[in-house]
């Protein structure tokens, strides 16, 4: 099912205003500070208020060993270690969408650090697709009460001082969201660094024609907004990881959706694209998690927890 968004909206409009006051003031601009994960390739965010001790957290980690089935904390920790060494205060746990590539460690950070865990009001979509998938059962809730809060299109929330937006960019999944903090927004999947390009859209979903107007929508942000991407895979010729770029180099160099490449021309090659894809390796245990706001399903009678694998399934 397309979900078409024709750009400029009013969601947009207020956050290119945000990001022109805050490019207009220094002191509104978040501090970021980032954690890459190289088993995933995943980049996990803290966001801090330069003028408080208030953060977010932006797309955790949970470490996985899917040979062994077992679980452990050394991204999570890292991302506490930070928090308490700058003596900083945990507002929000963010997830930009459901991941299908690595666990969330949110519950864990958390119990840890505080902060209400939120997402995309669009979860309860994914929830449903994937608890049937699962056959997850009439005890899991399909209506996003594992998370805090559901965010809207458009809805504005605080870091301390700074002012955020969140954005509805689906495509990739249906509840992907952008979060636009001061002067940056951290995007998700919904783009990569301009030489390896966008998001695949052959998730259940997914659509990669709702992804080029989702696009469109990030790509209406002033060209000096910082922009902070969920993974990095490196592009061919490329020796170092990065996941840091601006809206202007995205408009003007991604190589999938430059400016000049139209809907049908993105379409095309992007759905050519995934055709050739394999499906990420933790897809199973991450949606299972994820869809419940990273936590692990409930132990059965022997006090072990499972997660499954649906077998000959479309």
């Amino acid at each position: 099912m397309r979900e078409p968004i024709s750009p400029p909206d009013l969601a947009v409009t207020k956050a290119r205003s945000s990001i022109q006051q805050a490019l207009a003031a220094p002191a509104s601009r978040p501090l970021v500070e980032a954690f890459f994960d190289e088993a995933t390739f995943t980049v996990s965010y803290i966001v801090r208020d330069s003028n408080s001790s208030a953060c977010a957290i932006i797309d955790s980690v949970l470490d996985y060993d899917a040979g062994s089935g077992r679980t452990s904390e050394r991204s999570a920790d890292a991302l506490i270690a930070y928090v308490r060494d700058q003596g900083l205060e945990v507002l929000w746990q963010l997830e930009t969408h459901a991941h299908a590539d690595h666990l969330s460690a949110a519950p864990y950070l958390q119990e840890a650090l505080g902060g209400r865990l939120a997402i995309g009001e669009k979860i309860v979509r994914v929830q449903e697709t994937f608890g049937k998938l699962f056959n997850a059962g009439p005890d899991f809730a399909r209506d996003g009460r594992q998370f805090d809060h559901l965010f809207r299109d458009g809805e504005v929330f605080s870091i301390g001082g700074l002012q955020a937006i969140a954005l509805h960019v689906p495509g990739h999944t249906p509840a992907c969201m952008a979060y636009v903090i001061g002067d940056a927004v951290f995007v998700g999947d919904t783009l990569f660094m301009p030489d390896y390009g966008t998001a695949r859209c052959d998730f259940p979903g997914g659509d990669a024609a709702t992804l080029f107007a989702s696009i469109q929508r990030l790509m209406a942000l002033p060209d000096e907004t910082r922009v902070f991407l969920c993974h990095d895979y490196k592009a061919p010729g490329r020796d170092v990881f990065a996941w840091e770029t601006t809206i202007g180099a995205q408009r003007r160099d991604n190589v999938h959706v430059h400016q000049g490449v139209d809907q049908a021309q993105f379409v095309t090659l992007r759905e050519t694209r995934d055709r050739t894809l394999d499906m990420p390796k933790l897809i199973l245990p991450s949606v299972q998690v994820n869809m419940r706001g990273g936590h692990l399903p409930e132990p059965e009678a022997n006090g072990v927890r499972y997660l499954k694998i649906p077998l000959n399934t479309v």
